[in-house]
Parts: C-alpha cells; structure tokens; sequence
C-alpha cells in the first residue's frame, strides 16, 4: 500500500523526484494525479517534462516530433548539463540504436533485433534452464535456515551471465562491470567520479570490442564487427556503445523483473496461491509484475523538435522528455479501477512497460524468457519461500531509472 505523496513541488508546480527513491508507489501516484504531462526535476537539479499516462505515452513514443538527438535539447545547447551529473551516462551514452532516430536507428538496430527474434531468443532457453537449475542447486546446498539475498545469488547472475554470453563477454569481466554499473545508476555518484566512472566503462568495452576483433566468437560483438567490415558502415563507437547498451539494459531490467515478481507475490498469498496451484500461468505473473511494479520506473530522455500538445498541456520545443513508466504502469484510464492492484487473473493486460514505437525495448523477449525460466523453476525447488524480513524493510537503490532492490532477503525452505 503506498504512503501519501511526500514529493516535493516548487514554485512553478514541478515535482522533485527522490534521488534515494524512498518511495517509488507514492512517487509515481503523485506523478500520475499531477496529469499526464508534468514538470519534474530529477536528482542533480536537472528540469525536463515526464509523461505519466498509457494513452498520452503511446503517442508520444511514435510522435516524430520527439527526438533522441541530444543537440535538441536546448539546455545541453545552452551548457546548462554539467558534464559531472551523476545521470550524464544515461542521458548523453553516445551513439548507438539509443539516441538516433529513422534511417539511422533502423541501420543501427537492425543486426541486434535479428538477434533477440522471438524464435532466436526461443532457442537460448535449453542454455538458460541449465544455468538456472545449476544456480538452484548451489542454493539447495546452503545451510537449512540461512537467511539468503536472493538478488545477488540468484535474480543478479543469471540475467547477468545469459547477456554476456549472448554478447560475448568474459565472465571474469563481471565483478569489475559490476562495480561501475553500480556508479553509472546512482544518484549518488560523487560528481568528481562521475568522468573516471564513464572513461573506465568505455575502455572496458572498448578492450572487449578489440578482442573480438583480434578472435571472433559465436556472439553478438563479432556479428556487429564483422557487419561494419562487410560495409554496414558501423564504427567502433557505435560497435561499443551498442555493447555496453545491451549489456546495461541486458542485465538490469531482468533483475529487477525476478525480484519485484518474487517480492509481490509474497506480499500477496492469494495470488501466489493461485500461481502455485497450477490456475494461473506464470505468463501472467510477468505480465503484471511488469505493469504492476515495472523494472523501469523512468526512461530518459526525448527532446522536442517543436512544441507538441499533450492533452491540455504542450511539451514546448527544445524541452526533454522522461516516460515514467512506474506512474503509467497504475493509470485507471488504462487498466480500471483495479489499476493500483496486483492481480494475475487481470485479462486483458495490455502494458507499455519494455516501449511502445521504434525504440522498443529489443530484448523484452528476452527478458520474459529468462523469467518464464527462472520463477517457476524458483517455486518448483523452494515452495515454501518466503521473505526474511518485513516488506517495508525493504529499500529501493538510489537509481531513478530502475525499480530496483538493495537484497532480497529470504528463506528458501
């Protein structure tokens, strides 16, 4: 149950978005009342627009003028972005299939969409039963009664080793990759950290891109290298912000996927009863585990090209735009007024949560597959887990993008 909105609003009726996201739900219903375009100002100090409805989302993320250009933004025009923000990662992560539009994305995106095809990502699921079922058997092996984080030792390595198996990165890359992603998230990245945390991830994947140069393997990386020396006209930035994107948005979207499933139904029997009892698909847990308590609480950034009218507000040109996907996840207008509850029987259960347009997320089936994989085989191994501590214990990271965990504590058996 959320609390009543704590958010802060200023003079001109924007809201302040907590940089330790103390309270996601009460955050996003505060977003979603204000309307379905509201001023925001995201940790750092940094003012733009968020989208905050189904409907009005869906047409903006197939309006052509929104941009991912950040020279459209005429605050970066004007210098007024430091280059030390903590979010300066996730809002300026160079060229890739993220920040170009048209022609340009469709070249960009077209090597990685052929590579997470629906029937393609279907044949990476004997890999991921493996891995999943050798993961579940390192936990049977701990000791009765251990209280167990089952993020760092189940919900983080699987997604983390599928992506970089896909992408061709070494597992010994993992702990290093960790600790700057760590950094690259937060809100709270000392600004003086903030250039040596971005230079150190893009000569980590820089160095990945020219091993695979050097030994081509069996995975994506090669397939982008070898398409810009067959004349796709792809260069090394491209070939390694595109790395460094799919592993990023690879790992920490399934993450959060498993764990806010595992967290919701555990704070509501009824529905988890239902799960286990065979009377609902585990389908439908990930679709409203999607909806209900989305990875992605806000995506960044659009910019407007002009001045683009969304209901009776307008998105004026030269502005960014966030899509809050954590508010437009609850819109009564969308989903009833059942919205604000988690329920696996809801039908039908139509959600923007990886995207709508163009930008799509390309690996949303993925990222099903890896939880239609992991919840069930979860359950089928510990049925009566349960969580290890009060719910309202449990913290958010200080990461705006994502709905993300400090731990899941729990107890297997």
């Amino acid at each position: 149950m959320s609390r009543p909105s704590q958010c802060p609003v200023d003079h001109s009726g924007a809201i302040t978005l907590d940089p330790f996201v103390g309270d996601l739900d009460a955050e996003s219903a505060a977003l979603r009342a204000a309307g379905p375009l509201v001023r925001v100002v995201l940790p750092g100090g940094v003012g733009c627009y968020s989208v905050t409805h189904h409907a009005e989302a869906r047409a903006l993320l197939t309006d052509p003028r929104l941009v991912k250009d950040i020279n459209s933004w005429g605050a970066w025009g004007r210098g007024e972005i430091p280059l030390d923000w903590p979010l300066i990662g996730l809002a300026n992560p160079g060229r890739s299939m993220l920040t170009v539009d048209g022609d340009e994305h469709r070249r960009l995106r077209t090597l990685v969409a052929q590579a997470l095809t629906v029937r393609r990502v279907e044949r990476l699921r004997a890999g991921i039963e493996a891995l999943t079922t050798s993961m579940l058997d390192r936990l049977a092996a701990l000791p009765e009664g251990e209280v167990v984080d089952l993020k760092a030792e189940f919900a983080y390595p699987l997604p983390m080793n599928v992506i970089s198996e896909l992408m061709g990165v070494d597992a010994a890359d993992h702990p290093r990759l960790k600790a700057l992603f760590e950094k690259f998230f937060s809100t709270q990245t000392p600004p003086e950290e903030v250039p040596r945390m971005m230079a150190a991830l893009g000569e980590l994947f820089g160095r990945i891109v020219e091993s695979k140069r050097r030994a081509p393997g069996d995975d994506l990386t090669s397939a982008l290298i070898a398409a810009s020396e067959d004349g796709d006209h792809l260069t090394t930035e491209e070939i390694t912000n595109t790395l460094q994107l799919m592993i990023a948005a690879g790992h920490e979207t399934t993450i959060s996927l498993i764990v806010n499933a595992v967290v919701a139904l555990e704070t509501h029997p009824e529905q988890r009863a239902l799960v286990l009892a065979g009377k609902v698909a585990w389908e439908n847990v990930i679709e409203e585990t999607l909806r209900w308590s989305t990875p992605t609480s806000h995506v960044l950034f659009r910019f407007a090209t002009e001045d683009v009218p969304v209901g009776d507000r307008v998105l004026p040109a030269g502005e960014a735009l966030i899509v809050s996907f954590g508010a437009i996840g609850r819109d009564e207008a969308q989903h009833g007024p059942t919205a604000g509850d988690f329920d696996v029987t809801r039908t039908p259960n139509r959600h923007i949560s990886f995207g709508h347009g163009p930008h799509v997320c390309p690996g949303a089936a993925l990222s099903r597959l890896e939880a239609g994989v992991a919840l069930p085989a979860l359950y089928a191994r510990f049925p009566s887990l349960r969580l290890a501590v009060p719910p309202s214990s449990l913290r958010n990271k200080p990461i705006v993008t994502q709905n993300d965990l400090h731990t899941l504590p729990v107890h297997l058996t």
